[in-house]
């Protein structure tokens, strides 16, 4: 079934399609000239790279109109899809000449007769496009002009994009796009982590004016001039009526008369554009005060000694068996649990309630006023210009995760068939049409790289390559937020409550500053949801934005979250500047340098002909001395982070060569694992068996059998992403118990014997043939993802009790398998098997099977430890498990029919606006991915 794109109401699809077709003239530029020289290039045709599913997200009403219509799609829209898509069956006999079958030749400039067209939006910078793929190649010569270039070329690519972006960065989604639950959902969950005025946007500017020297000025200087390039693009597609057709599908402009306005963009938007960034990728913590539920109800159910313990085996801040990034040993102490905390805020029983959000609610979709609206669990498939809405309702967690994304494997040149080092590595930023995500180059005065960055903050390559080096990143959600209890109180002296709106600040009763935002939305074509309006409120305390009320030893308090990029959001852009200046980057050591300027909590790979390196970068905030980062704190002086000024939300921070880094180690990966040993991670879950450990093997084979290719290298990421990680990281143990003694029940025995085949071909969920739609096991794969969440309830809650595994699996979800609607990434998204409780099972099983567990849990919960009394457990859910049919395991949705495995598990790209496309196979791999190999260097 297709979904609807569009609704109209006064004129047939295609009456509107013709006259659209006469009001929107062609876009300017198309005319072929001769490429722009190229800069030097020391890859020798040897880097490449990929994004699905292509360089242009900007259609006009005539394109989206044809797009639902007849299906065509607008030039370069969907055409890396294909290659990405191929490379899940193509994989097993890749060759390094054969990898631009499935990758595009990432050298600089166009290649001779490649070039399709030259636009000159100013008489010092060009933007040819190349025939192939249609990426922007920006040269300038002057500095000036290459950022108006990418300003430009971003519009031309992503306008309604970047406009979507702005607004919700503002807070301001559903006046501009309408009223619909999920943007209203978007709206509620991400305006209260960043809930800034323009005066708060505007001191961002001149923060990194004023205190990042020269570079800070150029850093300002270059995003106006984007911004220039940007509102240049914006009035010409308007006045030559080739906007992007959701203006007029949102009411913003009329396709008859053209009246109507896209409002102008400033350097401030940008700002609140990267806030969006930064709290989608960049951010770390958090979540302290469900982590204090989840800590008093183990020590209710076991008591204080042993709850406390029992409850820090599942935290597993310092799993002494998790996967490394940097796995030589080498100690990286950072947000560990202290020997004798001071400060903790542990809430009263029963005490905590969620800060309200939503007031004034009229008309549109109705939600209870107390919490904001929640995404759909189950979404559309193809999720866009309709009825639900403008964006995907899970853009955003609400579970508290964050996008933890992308991964990277480097291989040291000592390792290699060239003696040169190889990388294959990018972010995994999520499947939507358009990309977040856009391809450029930039060539001018002190810029020259290749890659991609979000879209409206191009004004550098975020990800990507230099001259003669590549660099990319993974989230890396190292701890950087921490909560603070403010103990309230009254002005005037009276007795305060859980709702009072001032605050003790160092033992003066302080106001808390309250920031509203106000919207209200009318039907339109894309979102015919009834008119309506609510406002939003949110509390601001000097130490944070109000998340939770509730009472600390009788007295009532306020829970804020205190992050330390809030207000700078924006102060990486100097680390980026660095990373595209050939000038400062040449070798590790400046590119480690350089990555230090960049306050997100993200890891940072490296790889020239001569060197690897890996630096991990955030703004981590130096704590008091016995401070527990994983728990609520109080709010005091005594408490605070070291040198913490309220006023510009600044302290001391962790110096440079206390973060995890390191050069030329045999080998790196990284998929959002553990970076070092003593490094605690922020959330639950990176245990024993994590996804990084898909990687980790097969590289670790890879390096000790020597003569790493790029070709042997993108096997073993292409392997990993088919890979279930259940089934070939924790079912050799499930399948140890339940043969610990003969199995005479014959459906039992074929599930076992299906289970056991499955796992000696690899585990993994891939077709038998390219566009078969069919996998080789499929009936062992029905029976795992049938199994997996019963066997895990059966093996835990009779031991912990229904409260104590409830408020486990609030702070982590038991599953995350790729056909897991209902886990943190949600339907179709690609990405699988971060979040879920392989580790612990694996621990469990291990100390059942007698096997040595280093960190062990605290308690045993399988059989109670008993090996026969497990071997029950899994049977009796493994019989469950086999007697559900498909239809049951997999439901289906918009998309797919009940029972379609394949279909269920597969990727779809969520429409961003009013463009779709068709499902893929199911891959866990980045979304942008380079594949580098230099042979020399400057």
């Amino acid at each position: 079934m297709r979904p609807r794109i569009v609704r109209l109401r006064t004129l047939t699809a295609t009456a509107a399609l013709a006259l659209a077709a006469g009001l929107l003239a062609p876009q300017p530029g198309s005319a072929a000239a001769d490429e722009p020289p190229q800069d030097t290039d020391y890859c020798g045709a040897q880097c490449a790279d990929v994004l699905p599913p292509g360089a242009n997200g900007n259609a006009t009403l005539a394109e989206i109109l044809s797009h639902r219509v007849f299906g065509t799609q607008p030039a370069h829209a969907n055409d890396q899809l294909g290659p990405y898509d191929a490379l899940s069956s193509g994989y097993p006999s890749l060759t390094d000449d054969k990898l631009t079958e499935f990758f595009n030749d990432a050298s600089f400039g166009v290649r001779d007769g490649q070039v399709a067209s030259v636009t000159r939006p100013r008489d010092d910078v060009t933007i040819t496009r190349d025939k192939k793929y249609g990426i922007p190649h920006i040269k300038g010569s002057t500095r000036y002009g290459t950022e108006f270039g990418a300003g430009f070329a971003a519009g031309q690519d992503r306008l309604w994009l970047i406009d979507l972006f702005r607004h919700i960065g503002r807070g301001e989604l559903t006046s501009f796009a309408g009223g619909a639950p999920a943007n209203q959902g978007l709206e509620q969950q991400f305006w209260p982590q960043a809930p800034y005025t323009e005066k708060d946007l505007e001191k961002q500017v001149e923060y990194i004016k004023s205190t990042q020297g020269e570079r800070g000025k150029q850093a300002m200087e270059d995003a106006q001039a984007y911004v220039d390039g940007l509102n240049s693009y914006r009035v010409k597609s308007k006045n030559g009526r080739y906007f992007p057709g959701e203006y007029v599908l949102t009411g913003k402009i009329d396709a008859i008369t053209n009246i109507g306005e896209i409002e102008p963009f400033k350097v401030t938007d940008m700002i609140a554009l990267a806030s969006v960034v930064g709290g989608l990728f960049g951010n770390g913590g958090g979540g302290e005060v469900e982590s204090a539920l989840s800590l008093l109800k183990s020590q209710e159910k076991y008591g204080v000694e042993k709850g406390t313990k029992v409850w820090e085996s599942f935290r597993a801040r310092n799993d002494p068996e998790a996967v490394q990034t940097i796995h030589d040993g080498t100690s990286f102490p950072y947000a560990g649990k202290p020997e004798d905390a001071r400060g903790t805020a542990m809430p009263d029983e029963g005490s905590v309630e969620r800060e309200q959000l939503v007031f004034d609610r009229e008309g549109g979709a109705k939600a209870a006023v107390k919490d904001p609206v929640k995404a759909p669990k189950k979404l559309k498939p193809l999720q866009g210009m309709y009825d639900d809405g403008v964006l995907p309702a899970d853009l955003f967690k609400e579970d508290g995760h964050k996008k933890g994304m992308s991964n990277a494997l480097l291989v040291s040149g000592k390792h290699t068939a060239s003696g040169n080092p190889v990388a294959v590595f990018g972010p995994q930023t999520g499947y939507f049409a358009p990309q977040l995500l856009m391809q450029q180059e930039l060539q001018g005065p002190g810029i020259s790289a290749r890659g991609v960055s979000f879209a409206g903050v191009g004004m550098y390559v975020q990800l990507g390559r230099g001259q003669d080096y590549a660099w990319s990143a993974t989230s890396a959600g190292q701890d950087i937020t921490d909560t603070y209890a403010v103990e309230l109180c009254e002005p005037g002296g009276g007795a305060p409550t859980k709702q009072s709106t001032h605050y003790l600040h160092h033992g003066t009763c302080t106001p808390m500053e309250k920031l509203e935002r106000k919207n209200a939305w009318k039907p339109t074509l894309a979102d015919s949801t009834a008119a309506g309006s609510y406002r939003m409120q949110v509390f601001r305390t000097k130490y944070g934005v109000v998340t939770h009320r509730a009472s600390v030893e009788g007295k009532p308090v306020a829970y804020v979250s205190l992050r330390s990029t809030y207000r700078h959001e924006a102060d990486s852009i100097i680390g980026f500047q660095m990373l595209n200046d050939p000038s400062y980057v040449k070798d590790a050591s400046s590119f480690m340098k350089a990555a230090q300027n960049i306050s997100y909590a993200f890891n940072w790979f490296y790889a020239d002909s001569r060197d690897t390196a890996y630096y991990n970068s955030g703004a981590n905030p130096q704590r008091a001395k016995d401070i527990d980062p994983a728990l609520p704190v109080k709010a005091q002086q005594d408490y605070e982070w070291r040198d913490f000024d309220p006023e510009s939300n600044t302290s001391a921070q962790t110096p440079p060569n206390e973060h995890p880094q390191s050069v030329n180690q045999d080998y790196y990966i990284s998929w959002n694992n553990k970076q070092a040993k003593d490094f605690s991670t922020a959330g639950f879950g990176v245990s024993a068996v994590h996804r990084g450990d898909l990687l980790d093997g097969r590289v670790k084979k890879l390096t000790e059998e020597g003569g790493v290719t790029r070709a042997s290298l993108t096997r073993a990421m292409s392997e990993a992403a088919v890979t279930d990680l259940r089934g070939e990281q924790v079912l050799p143990e499930l399948l140890k118990v339940v043969r610990s003694e003969p199995i005479t029940d014959p459906q039992q025995a074929k599930a076992v014997q299906q289970l056991d085949a499955w796992r000696k071909a690899g585990a993994q969920r891939n077709q038998t043939a390219a566009g078969s739609k069919t996998y080789a096991h499929p009936d062992a794969v029905r029976v795992m993802d049938a199994w997996w969440p019963l066997l895990i309830e059966a093996e835990f809650k009779p031991g912990m009790g229904k409260e104590l595994y409830d408020a486990l699996t609030a702070q982590l979800g038991t599953d995350e398998s790729p056909s897991a609607g209902h886990g943190p990434t949600g339907a179709h998204a690609g990405s699988a098997f971060q979040y879920g409780w392989w580790g612990y099972a694996d621990k469990d099983l291990r100390a059942v099977l007698g096997q040595p567990v280093k960190g062990e849990l605290g308690e045993a919960y399988c059989g109670e430890g008993k090996l026969d009394a497990c071997r029950d457990v899994l049977l009796a859910t493994l019989t469950q498990a086999v007697a559900k049919p498909a239809t049951e395991v997999y439901p289906g949705d918009d998309s797919c029919k009940p029972g379609e495995q394949w279909c269920a598990d597969s990727i779809i790209h969520r429409a961003l606006g009013g463009i779709t496309h068709g499902p893929i196979q199911w891959q866990n791999r980045p979304t942008y991915q380079q594949v580098v190999e230099f042979p020399k260097h400057r």
